[in-house]
């Protein structure tokens, strides 16, 4: 009998293995892919930065901007060859981040405001627990940024697994990962927190749990301002249920936990002496105007035809609503790449509907029409590509009509090139969004 029972204990760690559904064997294949796409994107950064440093003069844009923008005490803190794996991914909205974790928002917050806590806030806690201190804090900026990134990666290869396949779900995985606004993802920005929370909420909120996918769209609130327009997917799973009669009419009660983000940074700023509203403030010193989403796309197109008109005059002359923000050149060719951005987003929208759940179909709708609703002067679409990049459904939808077609290597590798340029820029210190 003793034998037996030690014989039986031998084999029961083998037959648990065998007994682990597929599912949870491919998730190691998901976080492979998702750091080694952070990894290749840090690479071209950093080589990216290594020869601006060496070849750029002082008057060149980089160089302005990097005087303008940086704050080597938070970016660069260890004074030593650390820096120089760390800084090539802190840039731009990075610093800002790393100076609110530093400093918190105070009573006169100014651009800060424009910045969400959440991860700010977790990037403190972790950053004391490191040591505190800049370096802290840098390092535990990027440690959030992947962690959060890699379990949002796995709750989005689970959705579509379980809906669709895994030849689907793994180019789903991709394809987020390709996509050229998954430049923010691993960076020290709160891109990465913000699909980790809004993937959670929306994967709750299939399986039915709408307390717990309330809760995570309040997450993604205070971590986003559009974290809040999960309360119409949300909404629509919760009277698709309630008319099934599988959710009580209370339940809807659920709803209000995800302005309560939005509410919890207002009482945030309230508590250090800072207007409650600040955050709605600040917007205007990115010159952003809500006009609704028909006329933010009237205002692109526009943007995008005078700057084709422009590169192929050569002309230097500022013929956008009259405002000076840099080179016209470069503003005109910025125009047209984000232009392209919004052709190409609303091809993923229309490829998409009916290809996933509606609910997750409402909400990428929701956020491309919300950025559309605010263009910036003379930069309409602003920050679109970053705005995009969370928008995991679009991935969804884009791989089941790729599959259809079987132009999954095109797609793809269409995505890596333009990602790839995107990090060049980046890390080199050209604005992006």
């Amino acid at each position: 009998m003793a034998l037996q029972a030690r014989a039986a204990g031998r084999r029961r760690p083998a037959q648990a293995r065998r007994a682990l559904p597929p599912i949870d064997r491919e998730l190691a294949w998901v976080v492979a892919v998702a750091l080694a796409s952070r990894l290749a994107v840090w690479a071209v950064a950093a080589f990216a930065a290594l020869l601006a440093a060496g070849s750029e003069s002082p008057g060149s844009i980089g160089r302005q901007n990097e005087l303008r923008f940086d704050d080597p005490r938070l970016t660069h803190p260890f004074g030593s060859g650390v820096d120089l794996a760390l800084a090539p991914m802190a840039r731009w909205d990075a610093v800002w981040y790393l100076r609110i974790a530093g400093e918190g928002y105070g009573a006169d917050p100014g651009l800060k405001a424009a910045f969400f806590p959440l991860y700010p806030l977790l990037v403190r806690a972790l950053g004391i627990v490191l040591g505190g201190g800049p370096g802290g804090r840098l390092i535990a900026s990027y440690a959030i940024a992947l962690f959060a990134f890699v379990a949002a990666a796995c709750v989005v290869y689970r959705l579509v697994r379980e809906r669709r396949d895994r030849a689907t779900a793994r180019l789903a995985i991709v394809l987020l990962c390709a996509f050229p606004g998954s430049l923010w993802f691993g960076a020290p920005y709160a891109e990465s927190l913000f699909l980790a929370a809004a993937a959670a909420s929306l994967a709750w909120a299939l399986q039915g749990r709408l307390w717990l996918a309330a809760a995570a769209g309040g997450l993604a609130a205070a971590t986003r301002p559009v974290g809040v327009l999960l309360v119409l997917p949300l909404a629509l799973v919760w009277w698709q249920r309630w008319r099934a009669g599988s959710a009580l009419t209370w339940h809807a009660l659920a709803l209000l936990l995800v302005p309560a983000g939005i509410a919890a940074f207002a009482v945030l700023l309230a508590a250090g002496g800072a207007p409650a509203l600040a955050f709605v403030d600040v917007q205007s010193a990115w010159a952003r105007q809500t006009v609704g989403p028909l006329a933010g796309v009237w205002r692109a197109f526009e943007a995008a035809w005078l700057g084709v008109r422009q590169l192929a005059s050569g002309s230097r002359e500022v013929v956008y609503f009259g405002l000076a923000a840099g080179d016209p050149l470069r503003i005109a060719a910025m125009n047209v790449m984000l232009f392209a951005f919004l052709l190409a987003a609303l091809g993923a929208m229309a490829v998409s509907w009916r290809r996933v759940p509606v609910a997750l179909w409402l909400w990428a709708l929701a956020v491309l029409a919300f950025a559309l609703s605010v263009p910036a002067v003379p930069q309409p679409l602003m920050s679109l590509p970053r705005f995009l990049g969370p928008l995991f459904p679009l991935a969804w939808g884009v791989a089941v009509w790729a599959r259809e077609r079987r132009a999954d290597a095109a797609v793809v590798v269409s995505a890596a090139v333009v990602l790839g340029a995107f990090a060049a820029l980046y890390g080199s210190w050209n604005w992006i969004g």
